[in-house]
């Protein structure tokens, strides 16, 4: 019977590069970049790492549908190296091929790094690979916006939510990552922005305004893993350890059949239910010290805070009007700007949320940091709410 791989894969190393629009380097660059300090972190020689998972999703341009680039890149040694994508969940994905290839013993040390270039393309939401023109494997009814915008609706049918009560909540949800992205040096937008301003902002959805969107941004993001026992052998003496990593893709239901209320994600609730019990939590509340999760528009972070069992359902908005996800909250969210403010290179995104509770866990998160980080959560959302990947990690320590 399965067991997991809870406590099996300890990280580090990590890196990750300055989100934005980095017209001064390409996708190799930026991977060489994250790469580099990550290995410095780790302290390991590049010979060491046994094999690599690449995340790339949308930038076949700059990175080409292989592998290829980044081992040449990369300068690795004739390893396995294997590209991946999973829509937005495409650098967890990365992740979790490197966390189970080191659980399984199949290596000893392994990479994941997640890339995207996606400024040079002009355009300026997700830029699919069709530059523009619809994509019926990522947003198959409508844009982006328009798809969570309908979440935001239905949400607010089934809980009988004031428009103006959920359009507060979901400016706050801006109005905090702002605020924490200012502390945040690698961060693409480092502007705070008032609530009147957001509140008051052009509609893109309805009720989606301007500020409630995340955009696109350059950059990479890589973690080394191993064993606990290579990692205390290299002098860690009590690593972050990976207590799990779940991920959950649609089957189509949501779209089928009529059971589905149009109010939830339900693959954030199945990978969210398996990795709790992969990782022995039992009261996610009280155990979770901090999350990052996949605010690619607020009214997302809003019910994600549900489907991941740390508000009641319909108590969202007031948990957020309450700052229970502040920084100083009880379990702070997006501590470093979430996908809103530190950017969204989508191959790169879910090694960024890592790269941040690893830094909270190791006290190396500068003016972001946070006492006693013991349990960190990083949950990233691919596709839409009806058609999505959802993934959910899991970090603490060996004690």
């Amino acid at each position: 019977m399965a067991k997991g791989i809870k406590d099996k894969v300890a990280i580090i190393g990590m890196g990750c590069t300055r989100f934005g629009e980095r017209w001064d380097v390409g996708a190799d660059g930026l991977m060489v970049e994250a790469f580099a300090e990550a290995l410095a972190d780790a302290g390991i020689e590049r010979d060491r790492i046994g094999a690599a998972w690449v995340g790339n999703a949308l930038d076949d341009i700059n990175v080409g549908n292989s592998a290829l680039p980044a081992a040449h890149a990369l300068r690795l040694k004739q390893i396995p190296v294997t590209r991946v994508e999973n829509m937005c969940a495409t650098g967890t994905e990365a992740l979790r091929g490197a966390s189970y290839a080191v659980a399984s013993g199949a290596v000893d040390i392994a990479l994941a790094i997640g890339v995207e270039k996606l400024k040079d393309t002009g355009y300026g939401g997700l830029p699919l690979r069709t530059k523009g023109v619809q994509n019926d494997l990522w947003m198959p009814y409508g844009s982006a916006p328009g798809t969570f915008a309908q979440l935001a609706g239905a949400y607010a049918a089934k809980h009988g939510i004031d428009a103006a009560d959920l359009k507060r909540a979901m400016a706050h949800v801006s109005w905090k990552s702002h605020q924490n992205g200012t502390k945040s040096p690698k961060a693409h937008l480092r502007k705070a922005i008032e609530m009147d301003k957001i509140i008051g902002a052009p509609l893109i959805a309805d009720p989606l305004g301007l500020f409630d969107c995340c955009g696109v941004s350059d950059g990479a993001a890589a973690a080394i893993v191993t064993t606990p026992e290579i990692a205390r052998e290299l002098g860690i003496s009590n690593p972050v350890t990976v207590k799990a990593i779940q991920l959950s893709a649609s089957n189509g239901t949501e779209l089928q059949f009529s059971d589905w209320d149009g109010a939830s994600v339900p693959n954030t609730q199945a990978a969210a239910q398996r990795a709790y019990a992969e990782a022995g939590i039992s009261d996610p509340r009280s155990e979770i010290d901090i999350t990052e999760v996949h605010d690619c528009f607020s009214i997302t972070e809003l019910v994600t805070m549900e489907d991941l069992g740390l508000s009641d359902p319909g108590r969202a908005p007031a948990d957020i009007l309450d700052g229970r996800y502040d920084a100083d909250g009880a379990i702070p969210c997006q501590l470093d700007g979430g996908l809103k403010c530190f950017g969204h290179p989508v191959g790169a995104t879910g090694l960024r949320m890592v790269y941040e509770v690893y830094n909270q866990l190791s006290g190396r998160a500068g003016d972001r940091q946070k006492d006693n980080v013991r349990i960190g959560l990083t949950h990233n959302l691919g596709g839409a709410p009806f058609n999505s990947v959802a993934a959910v990690a899991i970090l603490g320590r060996m004690d």
